[in-house]
């Protein structure tokens, strides 16, 4: 199913990892540990290292911040997508979406599925584009984290992945706002 085309040359894409957390501090911050080491191992290169508390404007901002930077291609968001009144990350997120992913969240779920069972329908893990960058929403456990990258992002954030992934249709994503 997952087939990595070796006569094409690796990609590596600029990461942003945001935490979302009203009570982690960088020491503690064990779901943004295994998203940085798992991109760097990948080849990738971290653009840059947030917590944020579960606040839907400051998410969103800091997301339109990253959006509107050309050193980032990817943002990475872990926690905030559970059901409890301060799980705000995925409003936030789909308030600066200019398009949402909608399988992501079913492909996560299914993989969820095999690891957790039923427990997986609480989670609100969602994916979207804006102005050219790929913002995708994970859960704040280190687990579903490793399960998020190994099982999905890590084949369609390589370039050489087969049939398709997303890095080869980075350069058409903002290509609405371009001028004819």
């Amino acid at each position: 199913m997952n087939r990595i085309d070796e006569g094409k040359a690796f990609i590596p894409v600029r990461i942003a990892v945001l935490t979302v957390s009203d009570t982690r501090r960088p020491d503690e911050d064990r779901s943004g540990d295994v998203l940085v080491a798992r991109l760097q191992e990948a080849g990738h290169v971290l653009a840059d290292r947030k917590i944020l508390r579960d606040e839907r404007a400051e998410i969103a901002g800091q997301l339109r911040a990253w959006c509107a930077d050309d050193g980032v291609d990817v943002i990475l968001s872990t926690g905030g997508t559970g059901l409890t009144g301060r799980d705000v990350t995925v409003e936030a997120h789909r308030d600066v979406y200019e398009k949402e992913i909608e399988a992501f969240a079913t492909v996560f779920t299914m993989v969820s599925m095999q690891k957790i069972g039923t427990s997986a329908v609480q989670s609100r893990a969602t994916g979207g584009v804006a102005q050219g960058t790929y913002l995708f929403a994970l859960p704040g456990s280190p687990g579903a984290c490793k399960d998020a990258w190994d099982e999905i992002l890590k084949w369609q954030l390589d370039y050489r992945h087969r049939p398709c992934n997303f890095v080869e249709i980075m350069p058409r994503l903002d290509e609405h706002m371009r001028r004819k």
